[in-house]
């Protein structure tokens, strides 16, 4: 079994900058893509950013120039440096990891329970 747990959210001014984490724990044999999504009350949930195991990112079209997500490979870790929030950012921030118990496994997603961040106008 996999688990993550996030931590980082909290509220803060539009403008202001925000780093959330994620520690992936448990059973793990490896992890491929780890990424971060996030809903907004009344709205389904969306892709934040990702990163591939070897560095690859991609990011929604809102959040790119100001949010930048990175990994630790050696501790299970992905992180998701927000800067220049706005309102439009406040939801519920989940980490999500692809992730394989056993070498013959296959992959399979993790999530986080959530992290609220709350941006301020």
């Amino acid at each position: 079994q996999v688990q993550l747990v996030e931590s980082g959210g909290g509220l803060v001014q539009a403008g202001g900058s925000l780093r959330l984490s994620c520690a992936a724990s448990g059973s793990i044999f490896s992890i491929s893509t780890m990424g971060w999504y996030r809903q907004a009350p009344g709205k389904q949930r969306e892709l934040v950013a990702t990163i591939s195991s070897g560095g690859r990112t991609n990011y929604a079209d809102s959040v790119k120039g100001r949010f930048t997500i990175s990994r630790d490979n050696a501790k299970k870790m992905v992180f998701l440096q927000m800067n220049s929030l706005k309102p439009e950012d406040t939801g519920v921030y989940y980490c999500n990891v692809e992730a394989r118990v056993r070498s013959w496994s296959t992959s399979r997603d993790y999530w986080g329970q959530g992290t609220q961040v709350t941006v301020s106008s």
